[in-house]
């Protein structure tokens, strides 16, 4: 079985040394000769070819064998296999890579976008268990559970000492069987939810709105259902439109942070807003005969719709087809930063013991013949197991339906560059430590309802940071580091003249000191606002997302574009 994706334990069966290991291997090589897949199909008559890889599997056979046998320490020769597999595809490029049994199953959760469960994310934070985020009609959500509790317990499990794995082993199970949870919730004693698995399909659209008559859309990832639940959401917002008696000026869709999925489902995406027949990507593998163009069947919902599309530097493979292919035809106006660059076509190919091959097959180009894909560095290949050419570094230039220059290299280049926000060490710190998620869960238990809006910003950052002392959070800043660090270097090499230096630090002391509390001081106003969305989010994550996007510079750039046809036009026309 073999399908195309973008990439975005279970007990094992022992293998019989070389039978089973060749049988493994020579279930791929067959596969390989399927002329779907094409792979090898140039070299059929090859005999040599033929010959090095039978070779190849005896003498892996052979090594097998003798390390199981005879090193030093007792093996599990199990694991061994694999990671002798693991050491093999690691020569070759960060997306092919071998899925036991386990790994398998979350992989097609993630491709099928549903899976057996209560509906809840769960997150480690010094030992203990957090859930994270409920699902909006999930049994986790029916039975009361909420953001912020701890989980003591898995049908009487104690897990505050187990790993991520055995957690979410406890939790997974068929639809229709029971789990048992022992919560902790601040300011209640333990209790104890009895929940039904169930199956649940998490939305690939987190969240759409009408803001000042310009739908906005945001779209996690490209799973089986992805352009049918976008279709919907597009449709649901020309009606609120509608209602409201105000023609939609516009549509957003923000691939933010989006990994991407599976590549039919890009062209499905895409066939949304462009015409039918038009070209979205090409992939061209290994042989000439591996070319295959992936071209729209559907008529748009509405091809003449102004549109912006969000990305990013974690926009990667499904989300860089879309974008290339709306900047390709000058159908809509891309904003943000250049994204990922990741232009490999995977394969998953099912091979013995229900374990999974996903092998990177071909790259993907834009209708304008751009290559996605940056050049990575290479895995260390002391074997030289890749025959690359050199590549031409220089960048070359593409031309959209309307002769504008768009630019290769690797990732999608946006027509507006807006960057990120650059990161707060500070606020990084905090979210490290999980001192905001701990503090909107402390104040969240004081308060049953959502507080009115606006938030007292000066109480609550007051009391945000008694909770900090409380915990004894100590944020160390780049200056301090490099201070401390100066200090240690001092008292090894000073000799005689250590006191000396000592005296000299201790006066700059204070100065460093000062550098800190400008630089917490300079983040109050970010920190405040990521308490507030905080808190917000455990009562209601839609009011979250809106109050996030109030702040976002991208999105009030994509609205101020969409909402001047001028300047639409202007940057699809220069």
């Amino acid at each position: 079985m073999q399908s195309h994706v973008e990439n975005n334990g279970g007990q094992r069966r022992p293998f019989l040394l070389r039978q089973r290991m060749a049988g493994a291997l020579l279930a791929l090589l067959c596969f390989c000769c399927v002329p779907s897949s094409c792979l090898y199909s140039a070299t059929a008559d090859n005999g040599k070819e033929y010959f090095d890889i039978y070779k190849s599997i005896d003498l892996f056979g052979e090594v097998y064998r003798e390390v199981s046998k005879n090193y030093v320490d007792t093996l599990n020769v199990s694991r061994l296999i694999y990671a002798g597999i693991d050491g093999m595809l690691n020569t070759l490029d960060p997306y092919t890579v071998f899925l036991d049994e386990d790994d398998s199953g979350d992989l097609d959760d993630m491709t099928n976008g549903q899976y057996a469960g209560i509906g809840v994310i769960i997150s480690p934070l010094d030992g203990v268990f957090f859930v994270t985020s409920v699902v909006d009609g999930s049994a986790a959500a029916k039975a009361g559970i909420r953001a912020g509790d701890a989980i003591a317990a898995i049908d009487s499990k104690n897990v505050k000492k187990s790993s991520f794995d055995e957690v979410k082993s406890l939790m997974k199970g068929a639809a229709g069987t029971p789990l048992s949870l022992m919560l902790e919730r601040e300011g209640l004693p333990p209790f104890s939810v009895r929940v039904i698995r169930e199956e649940v399909r998490i939305s690939p659209v987190s969240y759409s709105a009408l803001i000042g008559g310009i739908g906005y859309v945001e779209m996690k990832n490209f799973s089986a259902h992805s352009a049918e639940n976008l279709r919907e959401a597009i449709i649901g917002l020309q009606r609120q439109a509608s209602e409201k008696h105000i023609a939609m000026k516009g549509i957003i869709l923000d691939l933010r942070n989006n990994p991407g999925g599976l590549l039919t489902v890009a062209v499905d995406v895409a066939s949304l807003f462009v015409n039918k027949g038009s070209l979205v990507v090409s992939i061209r593998g290994r042989m000439p005969d591996t070319a295959k163009d992936y071209v729209t069947v559907t008529s748009p919902i509405d091809a003449a719709l102004p549109l912006a599309v969000l990305i990013n530097s974690d926009s990667a493979s499904a989300s860089e087809i879309v974008a290339g292919a709306i900047q390709d035809f000058d159908r809509g106006v891309i904003i943000g930063e250049r994204s990922f660059g990741k232009g490999l076509v995977q394969s998953v190919i099912r091979i013995s013991y229900n374990n999974t091959l996903k092998l990177t097959t071909a790259t993907y180009y834009t209708p304008s013949g751009l290559l996605i894909q940056k050049e990575n560095e290479t895995p260390h290949d002391s074997r030289k197991v890749l025959h690359k050419a050199k590549e031409d570094t220089a960048v070359k230039v593409f031309y959209t339906r309307g002769k504008r220059k768009v630019y290769g290299s690797g990732g999608i280049m946006p027509d507006i560059h807006i960057a990120d926000p650059a990161k707060s060490p500070y606020l990084t710190a905090l979210r490290k430590k999980g001192m905001i998620f701990l503090f909107t869960s402390f104040y969240c238990s004081s308060h049953t309802v959502l507080p009115p809006q606006p938030f007292d910003r000066q109480a609550l950052m007051a009391s945000f940071s008694d909770f900090l002392r409380r915990k004894n959070f100590v944020f160390t800043s780049e200056t301090e580091r490099r201070f401390n660090e100066m200090k240690e270097s001092m008292k090894k090499t000073s000799g005689d003249d250590y006191g000396e230096w000592m005296k000299t630090l201790a006066g700059l002391q204070p100065e460093v000191n000062r550098f800190k509390e400008h630089e917490i001081a300079k983040e109050s106003e970010i920190v405040g606002q990521m308490l507030e969305q905080e808190i917000i989010r455990h009562y209601n994550e839609r009011i979250a997302r809106k109050a996030e996007l109030d702040h976002d510079m991208v999105v009030k750039k994509a609205l101020e574009v969409l909402s001047d046809s001028r300047q639409y036009s202007g940057i699809l026309h220069h």
